[in-house]
């Protein structure tokens, strides 16, 4: 590795950190403001949203640790936005609203605001806010324009002031007006909070040494980063997965990855993926550039400085029309929470053939958001809501997976029960972890959740995304798979109908949802995933093991099955019976 950044640093280690934290603390600042601000239950308890700061090359500089799918896919959104409206047009206070998939943006719900930052009429960065918003007007389709009003780079607001008319288009187009003025206005201010941070850097260390810090942290990152690549034994790897359909087929929908690693470069290779699809998974370019860069972020230095200087170490290729990369018109609103984890799984299971004492087992690998209305039938009010029924992640080569985790796309969390019955006609009769669902390892899986939530009035969900409902996670090294996932119904009388995934005779279900529709009283269940396993379960520590079944987490008969681990009555480690069910196996 040749390092060519250190001879032409300038700045003293104190004044380096304290504008490293100053630019991640514009954007704490950010996502402190819209959360507390905003209006929609998706953004301030479900924290679906991402801020971030860039140079005035756009380059990214400081975010928060929110949605990492969000983060390199706005250098894409706000370049775009630039494009149309260039820097020497902007003027303080101006705001560029974008959420088009084929101009930088990810799926329709998810909007980004990016705004000029300016210091005694210095250039000094750009804030960009990205949240999702509750609806857009988006329904299951096969052409983009279903999936609900979608918008180029426009002017929101021209010094501080917004536009009415456009605000009015909006609020025209969304099932949820009463939400998404607040939204706006929250985002609007977050921008702000970070312009006051920003200028405040620059008021106590001056525009010059603003810039050479911006210059220094992305050097120090891609430093960091050229190191941990060089930890990687050179070669090409290969690793694969898909989603299980794309809605309107029954067929999987494969992502092929090849891995190459020479010296402090790495080269993310797509060619062979499926082409882009009738369904809704497709994953524009800019998606999926974000979720190679976070699910190699994993493994390459966590610690180092999240920006854009890890960005310079990794080339990849994303052949056009693909699924990975479509052509307009094709759909886009499942890429965030079903095409990223896929492009994880197969970035992952390249990853564990290069270092697999590294490695970790898959996720539940799908972020399960779907998208409900309910009528209140006091009121004939129509509301919608958004849930993300979290499964468990894999396990790792020191520790088990963590039961019931967000998805590595997004640091989100599920709807909050008490929120979602307070504000909707709804009641969540069911939230808890599935016996049996995480995978068998020496460290196992995370368990998967079962989720009830009943209509207390005429309800259907609108859309939904999920996978592994054909085969559960996988494990690594000699792990077992996570139980699959499923959707049902629970009718009135209480029995329960398969909607998605395979029913109890065997026979499978698309498991990409729209229009399934609810009667008062009747109840949508989703039986999440648990994590594979890591490692041959017959390893395991039997007492770990012990104390998974006395947890509910293992049943004693998987226990032995599974584990070689015989139980007494009171649960306790049958060791001479072990031993001889281990030694047989």
């Amino acid at each position: 590795m040749t390092d060519n950044t250190t001879a032409t640093r300038k700045l003293d280690p104190v004044t380096f950190e304290v504008l490293r934290r100053g630019f991640d603390y514009a954007c704490e600042r950010m996502s402190q403001v819209l959360q507390k601000a905003s209006f929609s239950p998706i953004i301030y308890d479900m924290v679906d949203f991402s801020s971030a700061v860039f140079d005035p090359d756009v380059e990214l500089i400081g975010q928060t640790a929110n949605c990492p799918v969000h983060i390199a896919a706005m250098h894409y959104s706000a370049r775009a936005s630039l494009a149309k409206f260039p820097r020497e047009t902007l003027a303080d206070g101006d705001v560029v609203i974008l959420n088009d998939p084929y101009l930088g943006g990810t799926h329709t719900p998810d909007v980004t605001l990016t705004t000029p930052i300016y210091f005694e009429g210095d250039l000094i960065g750009y804030a960009v806010s990205r949240a999702h918003w509750t609806d857009v007007g988006q329904t299951m389709d096969s052409h983009i324009a279903g999936e609900g009003f979608r918008l180029p780079p426009v002017k929101l607001a021209s010094a501080g002031v917004l536009n009415r008319d456009l605000m009015d288009i909006i609020k025209n187009g969304t099932r949820t007006p009463q939400y998404v003025e607040g939204d706006v206005q929250a985002q609007l201010a977050s921008l702000w909070a970070c312009r006051d941070e920003m200028r405040r850097l620059a008021q106590r260390y001056g525009v010059d040494v603003m810039r050479e810090g911006m210059r220094e942290i992305l050097d120090y990152t891609q430093r960091r980063t050229q190191k941990a690549i060089e930890q990687i034994p050179d070669g090409v790897y290969y690793g694969e997965d898909y989603i299980d359909s794309d809605g309107y087929s029954e067929e999987p929908v494969r992502i092929k990855v090849k891995l190459e690693v020479s010296g402090d470069r790495i080269h993310v290779d797509m060619t062979g993926s499926d082409k882009q699809c009738l369904g809704p998974i497709n994953s524009p370019l800019a998606n999926t550039v974000s979720a190679i860069y976070y699910s190699l972020k994993f493994f390459l230095d966590p610690q180092a400085p999240a920006n854009a200087g890890m960005y310079r170490q990794i080339d990849f290729t994303v052949p056009e029309g693909s699924w990975l990369n479509p052509i307009w018109p094709a759909p886009t609103l499942g890429c965030t929470t079903a095409a990223s984890s896929k492009v994880t799984g197969g970035i992952w299971s390249a990853i564990a053939t290069a270092i697999p004492d590294r490695s970790v087992a898959s996720t539940y690998a799908d972020a399960n958001w779907f998208t409900a209305s309910v009528i209140d039938p006091a009121t004939d009010e129509n509301h919608v809501f958004s849930d993300l029924p979290a499964g468990g992640w894999g396990g790792t080569p020191f520790n088990d997976g963590m039961h019931v985790t967000m998805d590595p796309l997004g640091n989100c969390q599920n709807l909050p029960a008490e929120t979602a019955e307070m504000l909707f006609p709804l009641r969540y009769n069911s939230f808890q972890m599935i016996e049996d669902s995480a995978g068998a390892g020496r460290y196992r899986g995370g368990a998967g959740v079962r989720m009830e939530v009943e209509f207390i009035g005429t309800g259907q969900i609108i859309t939904m995304e999920s996978s592994r409902t054909r085969e559960g996670s996988p494990g690594t090294n000699g792990g077992g798979a996570g139980s699959r996932q499923k959707q049902l119904r629970r009718k009135k009388d209480g029995s329960l109908e398969t909607v998605g995934g395979l029913d109890d005779d065997g026979n499978w279900l698309p498991q990409m949802l729209g229009g399934i529709h609810f009667k008062a009283g009747e109840s949508f269940v989703f039986e999440s995933g648990g994590g594979g396993g890591w490692g041959d379960p017959f390893t395991r520590d039997a007492e770990l093991v012990a104390e998974d079944v006395r947890n509910e987490v293992v049943s004693r008969a998987r226990a032995e099955s599974d584990y070689g681990v015989v139980l007494t009555d009171d649960l306790r480690v049958d060791a001479e019976a072990t031993r001889a069910a281990r030694a047989a196996h």
